[in-house]
């Protein structure tokens, strides 16, 4: 539990406040709202997609309320993996978590593949002559020095994020900067006729899509949960990284939609041969202090964004491990790396499906992307990882909780709504790919998948079910020691 130290030869808690949130602020800012800043305004249609942003931060805040009390209670590496374990397991054994495991070996790569299709997209401006084909090279070229770097120790990789997040906050606060020097009100509220019609279907199918952009820009709050094991004093630093990174994030995500926006004409960001729907900060940068200027910020946006990647990659490695050693997952996902104590496999894993997914995203669009893997996390993480909280109050009210939700249940069933809305209507934003409908088959596919593995391990609805209430047993002990001591 909070502070304990962890089991022998599994992880060491080295990761302190600080550093936990630029973990979880560098995953995510990144690249996120420096593409999607454009694809927010054509779902609008017009300067009010400002509206997205703050929907997201809403959703964003609501959901980690729920993250918080999770990860402060049961500070096990793989995050939404220990929650539905132990909330589910009195009734469906493992398959929760084993769903959950097999949905976020897809999703969490596809995020940073997202944020690879972005590195590339602003190169781009850089190297305008840059070909499809250069730019596939690069962007695999860009994962895989990825995973060289973090194919080493936690302590190592701590100090490498930190510096890495005072370039991010450098990038922000740059283009921030230009854009106040130059901002034109005049831009910045040129809202088009009806565009805050609440009887218009068109504005909920907008509002529908600002908001699975816009939380999308938020997904990295959580990055540290999965990494529950490795951070010093959890019940105190997990709730207040979460916290401290949605609160900056949304301050920066709406000073830069609203600078840009008083800066470039929103009409030219949904011109997809103008430098405003590819490279917007860049076109911002340019238009303000010049071209020199311009190039400087690019490539601090390109580091952000490797940043991105980089964060998003150390948390969703440690995700098969936690399920692999529980006998959840695939056991040679067990194995930590003998010196640096990493999971190896589930990094290369990661690894590879980013480059898979890289490649997708580079041939199709990155809006339809986005659509894809917000759909695909929707039901076995964020909305059963509600229920789960619930479940939880139920079952085990005895467990140790550091930290509990403000005004519970109301959080919970906000970011439940949301999510609903979310995934309602994706098909309608992303028509003839039919995201639902993949998503459904994939989860589908994975409750076979689980039958079948289910059936080699005898385990339910092959076997008896086994119930185990590690945290909540820890959490007595804890609480009997402290009476002790007094």
């Amino acid at each position: 539990m909070s502070g304990s130290p962890p089991p022998p030869g599994g992880f060491v808690r080295r990761v302190g406040l600080f550093q936990a949130t630029a973990i979880n602020m560098s995953q995510m800012c990144g690249i996120g709202p420096f593409v999607t800043i454009p694809l927010m305004v054509a779902a609008f249609g017009g300067p009010q997609a400002v509206i997205g942003f703050v929907a997201g931060a809403v959703l964003a805040l609501c959901d980690g309320l729920v993250w918080a009390e999770l990860g402060a209670s049961m500070p096990g590496s793989g995050g939404s993996y220990v929650y539905l374990r132990q909330a589910f397991q009195y009734r469906t054994g493992r398959l929760m978590p084993f769903l959950f495991v097999w949905t976020a070996m897809l999703f969490i790569p596809l995020i940073m593949s997202t944020g690879v299709v972005g590195f590339v997209q602003y190169l781009g401006y850089l190297a305008p002559g840059l070909g499809r084909t250069a730019g596939d090279l690069i962007g695999l070229g860009v994962i895989a020095l990825v995973v060289l770097l973090l194919w080493r120790g936690i302590e190592h990789i701590a100090r490498i994020t930190a510096v890495m997040w005072t370039v991010m906050i450098a990038s922000v606060v740059l283009v921030i900067a230009a854009a106040a020097s130059h901002f034109s009100p005049h831009l910045a509220f040129a809202y088009p006729a009806h565009a805050f019609d609440l009887t218009d279907g068109a504005f909920w199918t907008g509002f529908a899509a600002g908001l699975t952009i816009g939380v999308y820009d938020y997904l990295g709050y959580n990055t540290t949960a999965y990494m529950g094991a490795e951070i010093k004093d959890p019940g105190r630093v997990l709730p207040r990284s979460i916290l401290l990174s949605i609160a900056g994030i949304m301050a920066i995500y709406l000073l830069l939609q609203i600078g840009t926006l008083g800066v470039v004409d929103w009409h030219r960001m949904t011109d997809p041969h103008d430098v405003a729907a590819t490279s917007v900060a860049s076109a911002v940068l340019e238009r303000t202090w010049g071209r020199g200027a311009a190039d400087t910020v690019t490539v601090l946006i390109l580091v952000t964004a490797f940043a991105s990647v980089f964060t998003g990659l150390l948390g969703g490695s440690r995700v098969p491990y936690d399920a692999a050693r529980d006998r959840v997952f695939f056991r040679p996902y067990e194995r930590l790396h003998p010196r640096h104590r990493f999971p190896t496999l589930g990094l290369a894993t990661m690894g590879v499906i980013t480059a898979v997914g890289f490649l997708i995203g580079r041939h199709t669009d990155l809006a339809t992307l986005i659509q894809l893997l917000t759909t695909v996390m929707v039901i076995v993480q964020a909305l059963a990882q509600i229920v789960a909280l619930t479940v939880l109050r139920a079952r085990q009210p005895g467990l140790h909780r550091p930290y509990r939700m403000w005004l519970y249940p109301v959080p919970g069933l906000v970011a439940f709504v949301g999510w609903c809305v979310i995934y309602g209507y994706a098909d309608r934003n992303s028509p003839g790919r039919h995201p639902i409908e993949w998503s459904l088959a994939w989860l589908v596919l994975g409750c076979v998948a689980f039958l079948v593995w289910a059936a080699l391990e005898r385990v339910w609805p092959f076997g008896a079910k086994e119930i185990g209430e590690d945290f909540l047993a820890a959490g007595k002990a804890q609480a009997e020691a402290e009476a002790e001591a007094v």
